[in-house]
Protein backbone atom coordinates (compact mmCIF):
# COMPACT_ATOMS: atom_id res chain seq x y z
CA UNK A 1 0.00 0.00 0.00
CA UNK A 2 3.05 2.08 -0.30
CA UNK A 3 1.15 4.17 -3.25
CA UNK A 4 -1.59 5.41 -1.33
CA UNK A 5 -1.35 7.94 1.08
CA UNK A 6 -4.52 7.71 2.13
CA UNK A 7 -4.60 3.38 2.66
CA UNK A 8 -1.28 4.13 4.40
CA UNK A 9 -2.82 6.54 6.92
CA UNK A 10 -6.08 4.21 7.76
CA UNK A 11 -3.88 0.89 8.20
CA UNK A 12 -1.49 2.74 10.56
CA UNK A 13 -4.21 4.31 12.49
CA UNK A 14 -5.96 1.29 12.91
CA UNK A 15 -2.64 -0.96 14.06
CA UNK A 16 -2.04 2.31 16.79
CA UNK A 17 -5.69 2.29 18.08
CA UNK A 18 -5.35 -1.36 17.81
CA UNK A 19 -2.25 -1.85 20.22
CA UNK A 20 -3.02 0.98 22.49
CA UNK A 21 -6.50 -1.01 23.16
CA UNK A 22 -4.72 -4.02 23.58
CA UNK A 23 -4.73 -6.61 26.64
CA UNK A 24 -3.17 -9.60 27.94
CA UNK A 25 -4.88 -12.79 25.93
CA UNK A 26 -6.02 -15.96 27.88
CA UNK A 27 -6.64 -19.53 26.83
CA UNK A 28 -5.31 -18.51 23.31
CA UNK A 29 -2.12 -19.58 21.71
CA UNK A 30 -0.03 -17.35 20.08
CA UNK A 31 -0.85 -18.41 16.11
CA UNK A 32 -4.43 -17.65 17.44
CA UNK A 33 -3.95 -14.16 18.35
CA UNK A 34 -1.78 -13.11 15.29
CA UNK A 35 -4.72 -14.74 12.71
CA UNK A 36 -7.23 -12.30 15.22
CA UNK A 37 -5.08 -8.83 14.87
CA UNK A 38 -4.59 -9.52 11.07
CA UNK A 39 -7.96 -9.52 10.45
CA UNK A 40 -8.99 -6.69 12.77
CA UNK A 41 -6.53 -4.76 11.29
CA UNK A 42 -7.01 -4.57 7.46
CA UNK A 43 -10.84 -4.90 7.77
CA UNK A 44 -11.32 -1.19 5.58
CA UNK A 45 -14.85 0.32 4.39
CA UNK A 46 -15.33 2.73 1.51
CA UNK A 47 -19.09 3.01 1.36
CA UNK A 48 -18.72 6.28 -1.70
CA UNK A 49 -15.69 4.66 -3.31
CA UNK A 50 -15.43 6.54 -7.00
CA UNK A 51 -16.50 3.57 -9.47
CA UNK A 52 -17.32 1.11 -7.06
CA UNK A 53 -15.46 -2.17 -6.63
CA UNK A 54 -14.54 -3.18 -10.07
CA UNK A 55 -12.09 0.75 -10.05
CA UNK A 56 -11.03 -0.83 -6.35
CA UNK A 57 -10.04 -3.68 -7.23
CA UNK A 58 -7.84 -2.25 -10.70
CA UNK A 59 -6.07 0.56 -8.14
CA UNK A 60 -5.40 -1.81 -5.36
CA UNK A 61 -3.49 -4.15 -7.74
CA UNK A 62 -1.59 -1.07 -8.88
CA UNK A 63 -0.34 -0.60 -5.74
CA UNK A 64 0.51 -4.22 -5.10
CA UNK A 65 2.51 -3.54 -8.68
CA UNK A 66 0.40 -5.33 -10.68
CA UNK A 67 0.59 -3.89 -14.46
CA UNK A 68 -3.63 -2.83 -15.11
CA UNK A 69 -4.61 -1.86 -18.87
CA UNK A 70 -5.93 1.74 -18.69
CA UNK A 71 -8.70 2.36 -21.40
CA UNK A 72 -11.80 5.24 -22.71
CA UNK A 73 -13.95 2.95 -20.25
CA UNK A 74 -11.84 3.14 -17.33
CA UNK A 75 -9.21 5.67 -16.95
CA UNK A 76 -11.70 8.27 -15.49
CA UNK A 77 -13.07 6.03 -12.58
CA UNK A 78 -8.97 5.28 -12.06
CA UNK A 79 -8.46 8.90 -12.22
CA UNK A 80 -11.12 9.57 -9.48
CA UNK A 81 -9.89 6.56 -7.81
CA UNK A 82 -6.19 7.80 -7.60
CA UNK A 83 -7.86 11.30 -6.22
CA UNK A 84 -9.66 9.43 -3.22
CA UNK A 85 -6.94 7.16 -2.52
CA UNK A 86 -4.11 10.04 -3.09
CA UNK A 87 -1.66 8.46 -4.84
CA UNK A 88 0.18 11.42 -6.03
CA UNK A 89 4.07 12.15 -7.14
CA UNK A 90 4.68 13.01 -3.76
CA UNK A 91 4.29 9.64 -2.03
CA UNK A 92 5.17 7.26 -4.93
CA UNK A 93 7.22 7.90 -8.33
CA UNK A 94 5.08 7.32 -11.32
CA UNK A 95 1.93 7.12 -9.27
CA UNK A 96 -1.67 6.51 -10.85
CA UNK A 97 -2.71 10.00 -10.94
CA UNK A 98 0.56 10.77 -13.61
CA UNK A 99 -0.36 7.73 -15.01
CA UNK A 100 -3.99 8.65 -15.50
CA UNK A 101 -3.49 11.60 -16.75
CA UNK A 102 -0.95 11.17 -18.91
CA UNK A 103 -3.51 8.62 -20.57
CA UNK A 104 -6.36 11.08 -21.08
CA UNK A 105 -3.79 13.98 -22.81
CA UNK A 106 -2.05 11.60 -25.06
CA UNK A 107 -4.67 9.36 -26.11
CA UNK A 108 -8.47 9.69 -25.37
CA UNK A 109 -8.29 13.40 -25.44
CA UNK A 110 -6.99 12.88 -29.06
CA UNK A 111 -9.40 10.79 -30.28
CA UNK A 112 -13.71 11.87 -30.45
CA UNK A 113 -14.77 8.95 -30.42
CA UNK A 114 -12.76 7.76 -27.06
CA UNK A 115 -13.41 11.32 -25.42
CA UNK A 116 -17.06 10.40 -25.72
CA UNK A 117 -16.73 6.99 -23.98
CA UNK A 118 -14.60 8.70 -21.35
CA UNK A 119 -17.31 11.33 -20.76
CA UNK A 120 -20.19 8.25 -20.82
CA UNK A 121 -18.09 6.58 -17.77
CA UNK A 122 -17.89 9.95 -15.97
CA UNK A 123 -22.02 10.09 -15.21
CA UNK A 124 -21.40 7.37 -12.22
CA UNK A 125 -18.27 9.68 -10.74
CA UNK A 126 -20.51 12.80 -10.21
CA UNK A 127 -19.40 15.47 -9.01
CA UNK A 128 -16.07 14.12 -8.86
CA UNK A 129 -15.12 13.88 -12.68
CA UNK A 130 -16.25 17.08 -12.96
CA UNK A 131 -14.27 18.68 -9.83
CA UNK A 132 -11.48 17.34 -11.56
CA UNK A 133 -12.25 18.63 -15.14
CA UNK A 134 -12.49 15.41 -16.75
CA UNK A 135 -16.00 15.82 -18.41
CA UNK A 136 -15.44 19.56 -19.64
CA UNK A 137 -11.95 18.67 -21.06
CA UNK A 138 -13.62 15.60 -23.02
CA UNK A 139 -16.45 17.96 -23.80
CA UNK A 140 -13.82 20.23 -25.25
CA UNK A 141 -12.07 17.65 -27.59
CA UNK A 142 -15.58 16.73 -28.76
CA UNK A 143 -16.51 20.30 -29.57
CA UNK A 144 -12.40 21.04 -31.10
CA UNK A 145 -12.53 18.34 -33.26
CA UNK A 146 -16.23 17.76 -34.18
CA UNK A 147 -15.53 21.97 -35.42
CA UNK A 148 -12.88 20.67 -38.00
CA UNK A 149 -14.62 18.16 -39.70
CA UNK A 150 -16.91 19.55 -42.96
CA UNK A 151 -20.45 18.29 -42.71
CA UNK A 152 -20.40 17.51 -46.40
CA UNK A 153 -18.15 14.82 -45.95
CA UNK A 154 -19.99 12.41 -43.43
CA UNK A 155 -23.76 13.25 -44.54
CA UNK A 156 -26.55 12.99 -42.80
CA UNK A 157 -26.72 10.80 -39.73
CA UNK A 158 -30.28 10.69 -38.96
CA UNK A 159 -31.59 8.40 -41.22
CA UNK A 160 -31.55 5.30 -43.12
CA UNK A 161 -29.82 2.64 -40.42
CA UNK A 162 -28.64 0.98 -44.17
CA UNK A 163 -26.05 3.69 -44.83
CA UNK A 164 -24.34 3.19 -41.02
CA UNK A 165 -23.40 -0.46 -42.51
CA UNK A 166 -22.87 0.53 -45.99
CA UNK A 167 -19.38 1.00 -45.67
CA UNK A 168 -16.53 1.34 -42.39
CA UNK A 169 -14.40 4.19 -43.80
CA UNK A 170 -13.48 6.85 -41.64
CA UNK A 171 -14.51 10.15 -43.12
CA UNK A 172 -14.16 13.58 -42.21
CA UNK A 173 -10.75 13.00 -40.44
CA UNK A 174 -13.04 12.02 -37.51
CA UNK A 175 -11.57 8.73 -36.12
CA UNK A 176 -12.45 6.42 -32.95
CA UNK A 177 -10.15 5.19 -30.50
CA UNK A 178 -11.58 1.60 -31.09
CA UNK A 179 -10.09 0.53 -34.69
CA UNK A 180 -12.60 -0.75 -37.02
CA UNK A 181 -15.73 -1.14 -37.98
CA UNK A 182 -18.66 0.01 -37.18
CA UNK A 183 -17.04 2.46 -34.39
CA UNK A 184 -15.03 4.01 -36.97
CA UNK A 185 -17.59 5.18 -39.42
CA UNK A 186 -18.83 8.56 -40.07
CA UNK A 187 -21.94 8.28 -38.00
CA UNK A 188 -20.62 6.52 -34.98
CA UNK A 189 -19.57 9.39 -32.86
CA UNK A 190 -23.52 11.01 -33.22
CA UNK A 191 -24.69 7.08 -32.30
CA UNK A 192 -22.06 7.56 -29.05
CA UNK A 193 -23.37 10.66 -28.21
CA UNK A 194 -26.56 9.96 -28.05
CA UNK A 195 -25.97 7.44 -25.31
CA UNK A 196 -25.27 10.20 -23.14
CA UNK A 197 -27.44 10.95 -20.58
CA UNK A 198 -29.37 14.10 -20.48
CA UNK A 199 -26.98 17.01 -17.92
CA UNK A 200 -23.86 15.59 -19.86
CA UNK A 201 -25.69 16.13 -23.31
CA UNK A 202 -26.93 19.49 -22.17
CA UNK A 203 -23.52 20.77 -21.49
CA UNK A 204 -21.99 19.14 -24.93
CA UNK A 205 -24.33 21.20 -27.31
CA UNK A 206 -24.04 24.38 -24.81
CA UNK A 207 -20.12 24.25 -25.47
CA UNK A 208 -21.05 23.83 -29.58
CA UNK A 209 -23.15 26.70 -29.42
CA UNK A 210 -20.90 28.66 -27.29
CA UNK A 211 -17.97 27.41 -29.99
CA UNK A 212 -20.14 28.82 -32.67
CA UNK A 213 -20.18 25.19 -34.22
CA UNK A 214 -21.29 24.42 -37.49
CA UNK A 215 -25.42 24.28 -37.30
CA UNK A 216 -25.46 21.93 -39.06
CA UNK A 217 -23.48 19.71 -36.64
CA UNK A 218 -25.58 21.04 -33.55
CA UNK A 219 -28.51 19.83 -35.03
CA UNK A 220 -27.71 16.54 -36.10
CA UNK A 221 -26.97 15.29 -32.44
CA UNK A 222 -29.67 17.24 -31.36
CA UNK A 223 -32.33 15.01 -34.10
CA UNK A 224 -30.28 11.70 -33.20
CA UNK A 225 -30.09 11.91 -29.81
CA UNK A 226 -33.89 12.65 -29.77
CA UNK A 227 -34.63 9.98 -31.62
CA UNK A 228 -32.97 7.77 -29.39
CA UNK A 229 -34.43 8.83 -26.58
CA UNK A 230 -38.22 10.18 -27.63
CA UNK A 231 -40.33 7.29 -28.46
CA UNK A 232 -42.16 8.02 -31.95
CA UNK A 233 -40.48 10.67 -33.43
CA UNK A 234 -39.86 8.77 -36.67
CA UNK A 235 -42.74 7.40 -38.09
CA UNK A 236 -40.33 5.16 -39.92
CA UNK A 237 -38.72 3.74 -36.57
CA UNK A 238 -42.01 3.95 -34.43
CA UNK A 239 -42.30 0.78 -32.17
CA UNK A 240 -45.18 0.07 -29.42
CA UNK A 241 -44.65 1.84 -25.86
CA UNK A 242 -43.05 -1.73 -23.65
CA UNK A 243 -44.82 -1.83 -20.52
CA UNK A 244 -43.86 0.56 -17.68
CA UNK A 245 -43.50 -2.53 -14.96
CA UNK A 246 -40.84 -3.69 -17.92
CA UNK A 247 -39.68 -0.22 -19.26
CA UNK A 248 -39.57 1.64 -16.25
CA UNK A 249 -35.67 1.71 -15.78
CA UNK A 250 -34.68 2.06 -20.09
CA UNK A 251 -37.59 4.70 -21.22
CA UNK A 252 -38.03 7.81 -19.51
CA UNK A 253 -41.18 8.99 -18.61
CA UNK A 254 -43.39 11.40 -19.90
CA UNK A 255 -42.21 14.33 -17.26
CA UNK A 256 -38.73 13.57 -18.54
CA UNK A 257 -39.85 12.82 -22.27
CA UNK A 258 -41.43 16.57 -22.54
CA UNK A 259 -38.79 18.14 -20.76
CA UNK A 260 -36.12 16.46 -22.81
CA UNK A 261 -38.27 17.91 -26.35
CA UNK A 262 -38.30 20.98 -24.83
CA UNK A 263 -34.55 20.97 -24.49
CA UNK A 264 -34.02 19.83 -28.13
CA UNK A 265 -36.26 22.63 -29.26
CA UNK A 266 -35.02 25.33 -27.71
CA UNK A 267 -31.68 24.01 -28.71
CA UNK A 268 -32.56 24.00 -32.76
CA UNK A 269 -30.26 26.43 -35.06
CA UNK A 270 -32.37 29.12 -36.22
CA UNK A 271 -30.89 28.95 -39.73
CA UNK A 272 -32.80 26.45 -42.61
CA UNK A 273 -30.80 22.98 -42.80
CA UNK A 274 -28.50 22.11 -45.54
CA UNK A 275 -31.20 18.77 -46.00
CA UNK A 276 -34.05 20.48 -45.59
CA UNK A 277 -36.53 17.03 -46.29
CA UNK A 278 -34.93 15.39 -43.32
CA UNK A 279 -35.06 17.68 -41.06
CA UNK A 280 -38.54 18.75 -42.44
CA UNK A 281 -39.71 15.15 -41.62
CA UNK A 282 -38.00 15.30 -38.31
CA UNK A 283 -39.73 18.41 -37.25
CA UNK A 284 -42.90 17.35 -38.28
CA UNK A 285 -42.29 14.48 -35.96
CA UNK A 286 -41.14 16.74 -32.96
CA UNK A 287 -44.43 18.76 -33.23
CA UNK A 288 -46.96 15.52 -33.13
CA UNK A 289 -45.43 14.46 -29.73
CA UNK A 290 -45.25 18.03 -28.99
CA UNK A 291 -49.07 17.94 -29.13
CA UNK A 292 -49.11 14.51 -27.34
CA UNK A 293 -46.86 15.36 -24.75
CA UNK A 294 -48.67 18.89 -24.27
CA UNK A 295 -45.64 20.55 -24.81
CA UNK A 296 -45.49 24.40 -23.85
CA UNK A 297 -46.36 27.06 -26.11
CA UNK A 298 -43.61 28.42 -26.90
CA UNK A 299 -41.66 25.11 -27.85
CA UNK A 300 -44.73 24.84 -30.01
CA UNK A 301 -44.38 27.96 -31.64
CA UNK A 302 -40.94 27.63 -32.36
CA UNK A 303 -41.09 24.05 -33.88
CA UNK A 304 -44.08 25.88 -36.46
CA UNK A 305 -41.67 28.58 -37.19
CA UNK A 306 -39.04 26.20 -38.59
CA UNK A 307 -40.84 24.19 -40.12
CA UNK A 308 -42.79 26.87 -41.70
CA UNK A 309 -38.97 28.60 -42.94
CA UNK A 310 -38.93 25.18 -45.35
CA UNK A 311 -42.68 24.24 -45.58
CA UNK A 312 -41.83 23.67 -49.35
CA UNK A 313 -39.99 19.87 -48.48
CA UNK A 314 -42.71 18.89 -46.40
CA UNK A 315 -45.16 15.83 -47.89
CA UNK A 316 -48.53 15.51 -47.47
CA UNK A 317 -48.45 13.02 -44.98
CA UNK A 318 -46.36 15.89 -43.28
CA UNK A 319 -49.09 17.61 -43.00
CA UNK A 320 -52.08 15.58 -41.56
CA UNK A 321 -51.47 16.03 -37.87
CA UNK A 322 -53.68 14.62 -35.65
CA UNK A 323 -56.12 16.72 -33.51
CA UNK A 324 -55.29 15.67 -30.23
CA UNK A 325 -57.92 18.49 -28.47
CA UNK A 326 -61.06 17.58 -27.34
CA UNK A 327 -61.95 20.76 -28.33
CA UNK A 328 -61.77 20.18 -31.76
CA UNK A 329 -63.88 18.12 -33.45
CA UNK A 330 -61.88 17.58 -36.68
CA UNK A 331 -60.21 14.61 -37.27
CA UNK A 332 -56.90 16.75 -38.45
CA UNK A 333 -55.66 19.69 -36.82
CA UNK A 334 -56.32 22.32 -39.64
CA UNK A 335 -55.52 25.59 -37.73
CA UNK A 336 -51.95 24.15 -37.11
CA UNK A 337 -51.30 23.61 -40.64
CA UNK A 338 -52.96 27.27 -41.03
CA UNK A 339 -50.15 28.77 -38.75
CA UNK A 340 -47.29 27.17 -40.55
CA UNK A 341 -48.51 28.17 -44.11
CA UNK A 342 -49.08 31.71 -42.52
CA UNK A 343 -45.11 31.47 -41.23
CA UNK A 344 -44.51 30.23 -44.54
CA UNK A 345 -46.09 32.92 -46.52
CA UNK A 346 -44.33 35.66 -43.86
CA UNK A 347 -40.73 34.60 -45.51
CA UNK A 348 -41.75 34.54 -48.63
CA UNK A 349 -43.52 38.23 -48.51
CA UNK A 350 -39.74 39.30 -46.53
CA UNK A 351 -37.80 38.01 -49.10
CA UNK A 352 -39.77 39.54 -51.93
CA UNK A 353 -39.87 42.75 -50.05
CA UNK A 354 -35.52 42.56 -50.28
CA UNK A 355 -35.56 41.98 -53.93
CA UNK A 356 -38.01 44.83 -54.52
CA UNK A 357 -35.75 47.17 -52.34
CA UNK A 358 -32.69 45.94 -54.17
CA UNK A 359 -34.33 46.83 -57.64
CA UNK A 360 -34.41 43.49 -59.21
CA UNK A 361 -37.42 41.82 -60.62
CA UNK A 362 -39.41 39.25 -58.56
CA UNK A 363 -40.30 36.28 -60.62
CA UNK A 364 -42.71 33.36 -58.97
CA UNK A 365 -41.10 31.63 -56.46
CA UNK A 366 -40.79 27.61 -56.79
CA UNK A 367 -40.90 27.19 -53.17
CA UNK A 368 -44.50 28.80 -53.22
CA UNK A 369 -45.72 26.93 -56.53
CA UNK A 370 -44.64 23.89 -54.61
CA UNK A 371 -46.35 24.76 -51.30
CA UNK A 372 -49.69 25.82 -53.28
CA UNK A 373 -49.88 22.01 -54.97
CA UNK A 374 -49.07 20.78 -51.49
CA UNK A 375 -51.96 23.07 -49.88
CA UNK A 376 -54.60 21.90 -52.57
CA UNK A 377 -53.93 18.11 -51.83
CA UNK A 378 -54.23 18.65 -47.96
CA UNK A 379 -57.58 20.28 -48.76
CA UNK A 380 -58.29 17.42 -50.85
CA UNK A 381 -57.65 15.18 -47.70
CA UNK A 382 -59.51 16.97 -44.83
CA UNK A 383 -62.17 17.77 -47.30
CA UNK A 384 -63.98 14.34 -46.47
CA UNK A 385 -63.94 15.00 -42.86
CA UNK A 386 -67.78 16.13 -42.18
CA UNK A 387 -66.72 17.96 -39.25
CA UNK A 388 -64.74 20.52 -41.21
CA UNK A 389 -66.51 24.00 -41.19
CA UNK A 390 -66.86 25.92 -44.31
CA UNK A 391 -65.54 28.57 -42.55
CA UNK A 392 -61.90 27.09 -42.01
CA UNK A 393 -61.96 25.24 -45.39
CA UNK A 394 -62.44 28.63 -46.79
CA UNK A 395 -59.57 30.65 -44.69
CA UNK A 396 -57.52 27.95 -45.99
CA UNK A 397 -58.26 27.90 -49.32
CA UNK A 398 -57.71 31.68 -49.89
CA UNK A 399 -54.84 32.18 -47.64
CA UNK A 400 -52.63 31.31 -50.46
CA UNK A 401 -52.11 34.22 -53.27
CA UNK A 402 -52.37 34.12 -56.71
CA UNK A 403 -49.11 33.63 -57.89
CA UNK A 404 -49.23 30.08 -55.63
CA UNK A 405 -51.32 28.02 -59.05
CA UNK A 406 -50.57 27.85 -62.09
CA UNK A 407 -53.80 26.26 -62.41
CA UNK A 408 -56.79 25.78 -60.10
CA UNK A 409 -57.79 22.11 -60.79
CA UNK A 410 -56.44 20.99 -57.35
CA UNK A 411 -58.74 24.06 -55.95
CA UNK A 412 -61.78 22.37 -57.47
CA UNK A 413 -60.93 18.88 -56.37
CA UNK A 414 -60.86 19.72 -53.14
CA UNK A 415 -64.40 21.52 -52.98
CA UNK A 416 -65.77 18.78 -54.80
CA UNK A 417 -64.85 16.84 -52.85
CA UNK A 418 -66.04 18.54 -49.96
CA UNK A 419 -69.55 19.39 -51.08
CA UNK A 420 -70.47 15.52 -51.94
CA UNK A 421 -69.48 14.86 -47.77
CA UNK A 422 -71.17 18.07 -46.46
CA UNK A 423 -74.81 17.95 -45.03
CA UNK A 424 -75.91 21.58 -45.77
CA UNK A 425 -74.57 23.27 -48.41
CA UNK A 426 -75.37 26.64 -47.67
CA UNK A 427 -76.70 29.89 -49.90
CA UNK A 428 -73.09 31.57 -47.80
CA UNK A 429 -71.07 28.71 -49.14
CA UNK A 430 -71.95 28.52 -52.67
CA UNK A 431 -71.13 32.12 -52.54
CA UNK A 432 -67.47 32.01 -50.63
CA UNK A 433 -66.60 29.16 -53.01
CA UNK A 434 -67.83 30.22 -56.19
CA UNK A 435 -66.48 33.62 -55.33
CA UNK A 436 -62.64 31.83 -55.40
CA UNK A 437 -63.20 30.17 -58.37
CA UNK A 438 -63.94 32.94 -60.69
CA UNK A 439 -61.06 33.86 -62.62
CA UNK A 440 -62.53 37.11 -64.60
CA UNK A 441 -66.07 38.31 -64.84
CA UNK A 442 -69.25 36.28 -64.54
CA UNK A 443 -68.93 34.23 -67.50
CA UNK A 444 -65.78 32.38 -65.87
CA UNK A 445 -68.08 32.01 -62.37
CA UNK A 446 -70.56 30.44 -64.20
CA UNK A 447 -68.01 28.04 -65.66
CA UNK A 448 -66.29 27.08 -62.61
CA UNK A 449 -69.56 26.65 -60.68
CA UNK A 450 -70.31 24.22 -63.23
CA UNK A 451 -66.64 22.50 -62.87
CA UNK A 452 -67.41 21.53 -59.17
CA UNK A 453 -69.64 18.20 -59.17
CA UNK A 454 -70.73 18.41 -55.65
CA UNK A 455 -74.07 19.42 -55.85
CA UNK A 456 -77.13 17.00 -55.01
CA UNK A 457 -79.62 17.78 -58.04
CA UNK A 458 -79.73 19.86 -60.91
CA UNK A 459 -81.95 22.45 -58.69
CA UNK A 460 -79.10 22.86 -56.28
CA UNK A 461 -76.71 23.73 -59.12
CA UNK A 462 -78.49 25.87 -61.17
CA UNK A 463 -79.78 27.52 -57.60
CA UNK A 464 -75.18 28.24 -57.12
CA UNK A 465 -75.23 29.43 -60.94
CA UNK A 466 -77.79 32.22 -60.78
CA UNK A 467 -77.16 32.93 -57.33
CA UNK A 468 -73.30 33.69 -58.35
CA UNK A 469 -74.09 35.72 -61.05
CA UNK A 470 -76.59 37.46 -59.28
CA UNK A 471 -74.06 38.72 -56.75
CA UNK A 472 -71.66 39.39 -58.84
CA UNK A 473 -73.09 41.82 -60.92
Amino acid sequence: MSKSRKLHQLITEQEARHSSAARPEEAQSEDEEEDQLLEQHFQLTFTEFPGGSEAFELAAKFCYGVKIDLSPSNVASLRCAGEFLEMTEEYSEDNLISKTERFLSSSVLNSIKDSITTLKSCERLMPMAEELGIASRCIDSIVSRASSVDPALFGWPVNDAARRRRNGVIRGGVTGGGGGGSGSGGYSWFEEISLLGMPLFKQLILAMKEAEMNSEITESCLMHYAKKHIPGVSRSIRKPLPSSSSSSSSLATEAEQKDLLETIVSNLPLEKSSKPSTATRFLFGLLRTANILNASEDCRDVLEKKIGSQLEEATLDDLLIPSYSYLNETLYDVDCVERILGHFLDGIEHRSASEIDGGDSVPRSPALMLVGKLIDGYLSEIASDSNLKASKFYNLAISLPDEARLFDDGLYRAVDVYLKVSDSVTKLFYYIIIRESVTEGCFAGFVNCRRIRGFRNRRERRFAECWTVGSLL
